[in-house]
């Protein structure tokens, strides 16, 4: 092999990096325990991942633009307890609102969609509006946000307990499933999932939003004098990005049955490290839709199949540690050979 066909085979391990450490973990996984690649597995496994999948699409989203947003986790727990409220089941001895009608399993979900892009539209105002970073800006959200939903949260005569006794009807959508036959089924979070990070995969690469947020992240004065409304461009990425939080919120509801003022606590560092992970830039301007996928599976693949071979979870959290600073390195490298 001469020296030409080494570089590029080198250039080409290097692009897919992300996708050649997936199936290297999927093979050390399956040398453990070959049970591993079974049919269950990998549905369980998509099944779980599916909502940090959307949460990270969100996060991608900023990413990009050279943002960072804090209060993913927040809006996740928020739009959870909402459309969880409204959702319950008129038998339930402890439901929120007692007197409220069964509405229309759409209503309760479209109102945590709005109420995740109304955040991200507060958070695009002040960050775009107001010129305040969005680290600290996207971090007094996520204070501000946990404290709303507490309030909510602890309302009579719910007061702070879990809420639970969830419509079958809303719970079908993250844990329900389409039985194809012969034992195999597909999660309908699953089909959701797909189809939001087709959207996504349209937006980044066909859209002139997604043109100008790679514009953004990698150069934002170039961006302003290449006549691009940097604002606006802002605005709506962080709205998006609040909007998928706020349907990953609701899909997390349905797939675990209930919500507590507590879900999605720390979900937005899973999505970041999922995003770097998966090649998204902490530098702005790079990233794709297949990177985060795959980064995200990289963790669920950590979280189910080190747990699957009976791995410590302390030890797990030192492996993805050890990925994340990995990636992050190896993403500077990146960035200085480019200069």
């Amino acid at each position: 092999m001469n020296t030409q066909t080494m570089l590029k085979v080198r250039t080409y391990l290097a692009q897919r990096a992300i996708f050649v450490v997936l199936i290297l973990l999927v093979i050390g996984i399956a040398i453990a325990d070959p049970h591993f690649l079974g049919f269950s597995t990998l549905r369980d496994i998509l099944q779980q991942s599916s909502t940090r999948l959307i949460i990270a699409l969100g996060a991608a989203f900023i990413l990009i633009t050279g943002g960072v947003d804090l209060s993913a986790g927040r809006v996740v727990g928020l739009t959870a307890v909402i459309s969880a409220s409204m959702l319950q089941i008129e038998s339930y001895t402890n439901r929120f609102f007692p007197d409220l009608p069964q509405l229309w399993v759409g209503t309760p979900i479209i109102v945590g969609i709005i109420a995740g892009l109304l955040v991200g539209l507060v958070n695009g105002l002040i960050i775009a509006k107001l010129h305040v970073p969005p680290f600290i800006a996207t971090l007094g959200t996520m204070v501000g946000i946990y404290g709303v939903n507490s309030i909510y949260f602890d309302m009579e005569p719910n007061q702070s307990q879990p809420i639970g006794g969830l419509r079958p009807d809303f719970t079908k959508w993250g844990s329900g499933f389409i039985d194809l036959g012969g034992g195999y089924s597909i999660p309908n979070i699953v089909i959701i999932a797909v189809i939001v990070a087709l959207i996504c995969w349209v937006v980044f690469n066909k859209t002139r939003l997604g043109k100008n947020m790679y514009a953004i992240g990698g150069n934002v004065q170039a961006a302003h004098v290449s006549g691009i409304n940097v604002a606006r461009s802002l605005i709506a990425v962080y709205s998006i990005s609040g909007a998928l939080y706020g349907l990953a919120g609701v899909l997390e509801a349905a797939r675990t049955g209930g919500a507590t003022n507590n879900y999605g606590n720390m979900y937005e560092l899973d999505a970041i490290a999922a995003c770097v992970v998966g090649g998204v830039s902490t530098a702005g301007g790079i990233g794709t839709v297949p990177g985060v996928m795959a980064g995200v599976l990289i963790f669920g693949v950590i979280n189910y199949g080190l747990t699957f071979i009976g791995v410590s979870p302390y030890w797990q959290l030192i492996i993805k540690g050890l990925i994340i600073v990995a990636a992050v390195a190896f993403d500077i490298r990146k960035y200085m050979a480019k200069k």
